[in-house]
């Protein structure tokens, strides 16, 4: 249920706060007065098609803010989940901003969102129905859409089991269709990731090799600089000529004798010490590595080969080891899926048309669950027409035979609205012979229905009683009411008998500011309501017989509530 709406800077609208309660409240006014942009800012406040179009002259932007109260639907909790929204104090709140450049920012409870899952989201909260509505049951490719909505959980479980059927044949189907188009291409492309699975597999390359043979090559290319290196650092410290080692001991004797008298003294003969010491230690390391060196003429050769190999994978396959073992991993899937397909079209062939079978059979469950469904539909929506002042009318779900079985993501069946309203003729197309007001009460018959099974918190009429007055006109009120007490509605009209019925009303007017045109609202009651079904009544000449036609209107609306 939508509770406050905040709009700024939105088409003649600088700045407006509404608040909505339960029920049925009605918007009325003028012509042109801006009842139908209030409704366009709760379209976009829930995911409409939006344009910097709609921002206020001389602003940056518009926002649009709206408190709802979260309904108690298991698919919408499940999306907010998803999104990261918190759902804790039980409410959403919905804002978008949107700027001159065309950029949108929405957020749900302060997570920034896209329009698309604003969208999403919007769909559990209101249903807003226009005059343009009509043209919905004008296209008869929405009915088996209607239809479905109307089925129960055993129509809906069905044909969710179907859609999944379907998918699956249509993956297969284009598996199937791909392979037999283009085997050629196909044999080529395993050919050729397998002649690079061979490739790669046999030279075995192992993570940190390549950094490994580069540090084994410079060693190789500088075998004699390191040997001479070696053995001249040797020789410079163990020379039986003048030894190095041999020299620092005696500083390092001469020193300990006399490092008791001065700390300046004993400072230098640690210093020398230590330097003794190490140097023992790099003497012995360094007979240790010419001991160990030995030329390996061969082995450069080889580890150049082995870098080359490893350069000329990465040139083919990627920019490091790594990448080209990934790259394996990849295509080793790819020959292990494509294995399973290769040379088996004809047993593919033969498993899409057990698939096939299969989405029939399922299709045909379907069919028998939605006729079932059109009886009920059909009963219901008679009923509902005979309230609306259509007791003769005929109404019919006609399912529409078709010359072979088409299998499409809906089902197996094409199906349209028949309709006549006047005795003795043949029912016809809805699309053909219904006239305005006819479809308003067609229509608004589906919505009494629906709106008992869908859960929508809060709908929205946009002037769908354009086309009708007297009796019909207050059938018409009576309707949308009792719809009221499924959902909150939000009604634009211009008939009394609707607004005398509804248990709020909000007056829009337009009104000129600094020579700026500004849209304001106000809630009436009382006598201000009184007057304002009287001019709807007599338009802008208010008499005391109107206004008493008026208060008779919203009498006899509160008996027949009450």
């Amino acid at each position: 249920m939508l509770q406050q709406l905040s709009v700024k800077n939105f088409a003649i609208i600088s700045s407006l706060e509404l608040e909505f309660q339960k029920g049925m409240t009605v918007l009325t006014g003028e012509t042109g007065a801006g009842k139908s942009i209030i409704i366009d800012a709760v379209g976009l406040l829930t995911g409409g098609r939006g344009s910097s179009d709609f921002i206020r002259q001389g602003a940056s932007k518009c926002t649009l803010e709206g408190l709802f109260a979260l309904p108690e639907h298991p698919e919408l909790a499940v999306l907010l989940d998803e999104q990261g929204i918190d759902q804790e104090e039980n409410v959403l709140i919905l804002q978008r901003d949107i700027f001159t450049s065309g950029k949108n920012i929405c957020r749900v409870n302060g997570r920034i969102i896209t329009i698309a899952m604003l969208r999403k989201i919007g769909e559990f909260l209101v249903d807003i129905h226009g005059q343009n509505e009509h043209q919905e049951l004008m296209n008869s490719e929405r009915h088996l859409g209607m239809l479905d909505d109307f089925g129960d959980n055993e129509l809906h479980k069905i044909k969710l089991t179907y859609t999944t059927a379907y998918q699956e044949y249509r993956q297969l189907e284009k598996k199937v269709r791909n392979l037999q188009n283009n085997e050629k291409a196909f044999a080529q492309r395993i050919d050729m990731l397998q002649f690079q699975s061979n490739e790669i597999a046999e030279a075995k390359l192992q993570l940190g090799e390549e950094e490994a043979l580069i540090d084994e090559r410079n060693k190789l290319a500088n075998f004699q600089k390191i040997a001479d290196a070696l053995a001249g650092s040797y020789e410079a410290i163990n020379s039986e000529e003048s030894s190095s080692l041999d020299n620092i001991a005696y500083a390092m004797n001469e020193l300990a004798t006399i490092e008791m008298l001065d700390p300046d003294y004993q400072s230098i003969s640690e210093t020398v010490q230590n330097g003794y010491y190490q140097l023992q230690e790099a003497s012995a390391d360094l007979a240790r590595h010419l001991g160990q060196l030995e030329l390996d003429e061969n082995r450069l050769d080889e580890v150049e080969n082995r870098l080359e190999l490893i350069r000329q994978l990465k040139r083919k396959y990627g920019e490091s080891v790594a990448a080209v073992l990934s790259y394996y991993e990849e295509i080793t899937e790819e020959l292990a899926e494509n294995g399973l397909l290769d040379g088996k079209a004809d047993e593919l062939e033969q498993i899409l048309v057990e698939k096939q079978q299969q989405v029939e059979k399922i299709g045909n469950q379907l069919s028998a669950i939605r006729k079932k469904a059109a009886a009920t539909l059909e009963k219901s929506i008679l009923d509902e027409l005979k309230g609306l002042y259509m007791e003769r009318t005929l109404f019919e779900v006609r399912f529409l035979e078709q010359p072979e079985v088409v299998l499409t993501e809906d089902g197996l069946d094409k199906v349209e609205f028949y309709i006549t309203t006047n005795p003795g003729e043949p029912l016809k197309p809805l699309v053909k012979v219904a006239s305005g007001g006819e479809l308003s009460r067609v229509m608004l018959a589906l919505k009494t229905i629906f709106s008992k099974t869908q859960g929508i918190t809060s709908i929205v009429f946009d002037e769908v009683d354009t086309g009708v007055s007297g009796r019909v006109a207050q059938a018409i009120a009576d309707k949308i009411y009792q719809i009221s007490s499924e959902s909150q509605v939000l009604c634009i009209t211009h008939l009394p008998q609707v607004a005398a019925v509804a248990d709020y009303q909000y007056f829009i007017s337009k009104e000129i500011i600094a020579d700026r045109t500004e849209t304001r609202v106000i809630m009436l009651s009382g006598e201000e309501r009184t007057k304002e079904i009287a001019r709807m009544l007599a338009g802008s000449e208010i008499t005391p017989l109107t206004m008493e036609h008026a208060k008779e209107l919203l009498n006899m609306a509160q008996k027949e509530k009450r």
